[in-house]
């Protein structure tokens, strides 16, 4: 998770990779929870030239920086929007834009459930797909072609029975999945926003962010904040 500037950690230990050791929970935990702390400076540069720096503090209690060092964690961080991509792959590709038909709350329940149910068995045939070939990203795996693939599947009634034999763990879908991988290193990119509603609460934001899509590069550097750490700038 990542810190606020009015937290201030008192380092124990400091770690071979930059990171410090540092105990939190004071007046709060019965006892003190012992965690790792990696503060980075990290630079984000947009295609048009735009850049922006900020100040990352990130509390885990992943202690080893032998079995996970601060690069990778503050790596693995930047890449949390990802888990917006469940969210994205319900609303957009699942209900296809859209809208819950049922007028009843049991009849929501019904729906949400489904939709639940179909999208975690579609990444579960993902993830077996993925552990038939070592090394293979599970970001290179298309949804559309997951969802694609077992809607024909299921319109058209082929390749649902596994033939004669030993069961087959990749299947029709896991095929058409790793016939069709997205390339192995995605690019960084930065989604568009606008402000539909002029009384959002977001409206501050408004004009800050690209009006169109853009590619980025990432750096960062690992780095111990002697001063503390700023105040998030607010754009």
């Amino acid at each position: 998770m990542r810190s606020s500037a009015r937290r201030v950690p008192t380092p124990f230990r400091h770690l071979g990779d930059g990171s410090y050791l540092a105990r939190i929970g004071y007046d709060v935990l019965p006892a003190l929870l012992t965690v790792r702390i990696i503060e980075a400076s990290v630079t984000v540069t947009l295609a048009d030239g735009t850049v922006r720096t900020e100040q990352w503090r990130l509390l885990t209690s992943l202690i080893d920086p032998a079995a996970h060092p601060a690069a990778e964690l503050v790596d693995l961080y930047h890449e949390r929007w990802q888990s917006e991509t469940t969210y994205f792959s319900i609303k957009a590709t699942l209900l296809d834009g859209r809208v819950l038909r049922s007028r009843s709350l049991q009849g929501l329940d019904q729906e949400v459930y489904a939709l639940l149910t179909a999208y975690q068995a579609l990444i579960r045939t993902a993830a077996d797909t993925a552990c038939t070939r070592p090394g293979l990203d599970m970001d290179r795996i298309s949804f559309a072609v997951l969802h694609t693939t077992a809607t024909d599947s299921i319109i058209t009634a082929t390749g649902i029975l596994p033939p004669a034999g030993p069961a087959d763990l990749v299947g029709v879908i896991g095929r058409a999945v790793l016939d069709a991988l997205h390339p192995a290193r995605r690019r960084h990119r930065v989604k568009a926003r606008t402000r539909k509603n002029p009384t959002s609460k977001y409206g501050p934001n408004a004009g800050q962010h690209p009006a169109t899509s853009q590619n980025y590069t990432v750096s960062t550097t690992t780095t111990f904040f002697e001063h503390g750490l700023s105040n998030r700038s607010r754009r």
